[in-house]
């Protein structure tokens, strides 16, 4: 039943930009008590978790370090409920983290100490429109759903490439797909977005309608409102091409040989993309082409390497879906801590094995010591995946308009006691990278924000003309600054 108190105050449309007189002197603990039952009674107990939190739903982060014990769990259903409680934390001056599948390893994006989580995971509708041209996609689904229904429609989007990961913040980062150097980011193939504003107000934003606000958020991260819609145009791709196999750790350096060679030649065919991983123990190679083929000859370089050591997946013609269900295979679901880290070059075989060599030698006895596994990650970057931006009305990320690598880690590890320890070895890498590269003239200064580490500020490589415009657009919607000062913590602009 609704707690008298707030009858008024959840049927209020606004509640200003002050809080109220009678929260003068109440301490942090008193108006989170408040806050929480006001949400309670706006949202239904049903949806909103205080005195007796779920622990499985607190413990949802992928990185146990990520693991916080908030005041109060709020899971909204829809954007009304949203809209309820950003003017309850707005009100009542409240700390808040949101979440939409948690998958950050990054600590307080989305978990908090003490304040309250908004857990988006109950708005996750995934519908088509009549022509199926339009995917409209809730925050909390998770990539992997979204791939199974569009499938049995023969289609799909550019989307996330791991099953588990939530749609809100992989697409507000950026999302980087398999068939991203042909179509662009997923924050790129966005017709609409469904927000609501800091002063609880529910719009859209796309070409047509707050045009502003729509290309700040191609990218722009958490800063403007919550996303309670995306609206995604449908991409024609179900049946694809691939294979993965697994090499030798001592041909690392041909399969890096092969896949700049491939970058400066073969990636021109802008349906071809390769997922190169170099473990400790093995490097695997996934060779991706977003239409039924027979060995695209896009892909001779690889041809060329030694016989691998395993042919995880043969070469075959499969769909979005099939990959999909493989690769939600290949990750544990153990309960570990994750990281990861961004930094971009340009292509260069001799840079590659530098790295890398640099990389192995810390990773090994950082294995030694630890127990901790990691990865040394070649993402291509084709000129196309910049220009399908511009193409699709720009975003804010300031994305290098030439074929380059976006490298990356994921790092895992057991003992919060082993932290700087483990992480040391990436944080090393990526100086590595920047030196040499600077040095060699290889040097590229965007960090892409859905693979960037707690101390990196990838929102700063985004150039100072966007930063600033991306500043003027988050002061004209959030006037009071509320997700730069009561939002726990993320790529905020108010740390740019």
């Amino acid at each position: 039943m609704m707690d008298d108190r707030f009858k008024s105050f959840c049927a209020s449309v606004g509640l200003g930009d002050s809080q109220s007189q009678t929260l003068v002197g109440l301490d942090l603990e008193q108006r989170l008590e408040l806050a929480c039952s006001a949400a309670q009674s706006c949202i239904g107990t049903e949806n909103v978790a205080v005195a007796s939190l779920n622990q499985t739903v607190v413990d949802e982060n992928w990185s146990q370090s990520c693991i916080a014990q908030p005041y109060c769990i709020a899971q909204p259903t829809n954007a009304n409920d949203v809209a309820q409680i950003v003017k309850i934390i707005k009100h009542f001056g409240v700390k808040f983290a949101l979440r939409s599948g948690g998958h950050s390893p990054n600590p307080g994006w989305s978990s908090i100490e003490g304040g309250i989580l908004v857990d988006l995971q109950k708005i996750n509708q995934i519908t088509l429109s009549s022509d199926n041209k339009v995917a409209s996609i809730g925050p909390g689904a998770r990539w992997g759903e979204v791939t199974s229904t569009l499938d049995a429609e023969g289609i799909s989007i550019i989307g996330g490439r791991i099953p588990a990961v939530g749609v809100g913040g992989l697409i507000l980062g950026g999302g980087f797909f398999h068939f991203s150097g042909e179509f662009g980011l997923a924050a790129d193939n966005v017709k609409n977005f469904e927000i609501v504003l800091a002063n609880g107000n529910i719009t859209n934003a796309n070409a047509n309608e707050n045009a502003d606000l729509f290309w700040a958020l191609k990218g722009g991260g958490p800063n403007f409102g919550v996303v309670t819609r995306f609206d995604l145009y449908t991409v024609p791709v179900r049946d694809i091409w691939y294979r993965w196999d697994m090499y030798a750790v001592n041909h690392a350096h041909a399969v890096l040989d092969a896949m700049v060679k491939w970058q400066n030649e073969g990636s021109s065919d802008l349906k071809s993309t390769v997922a190169l991983i170099i473990g400790l123990e093995g490097v695997t190679v996934g060779l991706i082409y977003s239409a039924p083929a027979d060995q695209p000859s896009a892909f001779a370089p690889f041809y060329e390497l030694p016989p691998p050591i395993a042919a995880i997946v043969p070469p075959l013609n499969g769909t979005v879906k099939t990959l999909t269900d493989f690769l939600s295979n290949t990750f544990s679901d153990q309960p570990l801590r994750h990281d990861y880290r961004a930094v971009s070059t340009r292509i260069d075989g001799q840079l590659y094995r530098d790295v890398y060599e640099l990389w192995r030698e810390r990773a090994l006895a950082s294995r030694q010591a630890t127990g901790a596994n990691q990865t040394f990650t070649i993402q291509p970057i084709p000129k196309n995946l910049a220009e399908q931006g511009i193409a699709k009305g720009g975003n804010p990320m300031g994305i290098p308009r030439e074929d380059h690598q976006w490298w990356t880690t994921v790092v895992d590890w057991t003992s919060a006691g082993d932290d700087d320890a483990v992480r040391s070895v990436s944080i090393d890498a990526t100086k590595a990278w920047n030196t040499l590269a600077k040095e060699r003239g290889l040097d590229l200064s965007f960090t892409f924000t859905n693979d960037a580490s707690r101390d990196q500020n990838p929102l700063a490589s985004y150039g100072m003309d966007n930063i600033n415009k991306l500043k003027q657009i988050a002061l004209k919607y959030d006037e009071a600054q509320l997700f730069q000062k009561q939002q726990n913590d993320g790529f905020l602009l108010s740390k740019v």
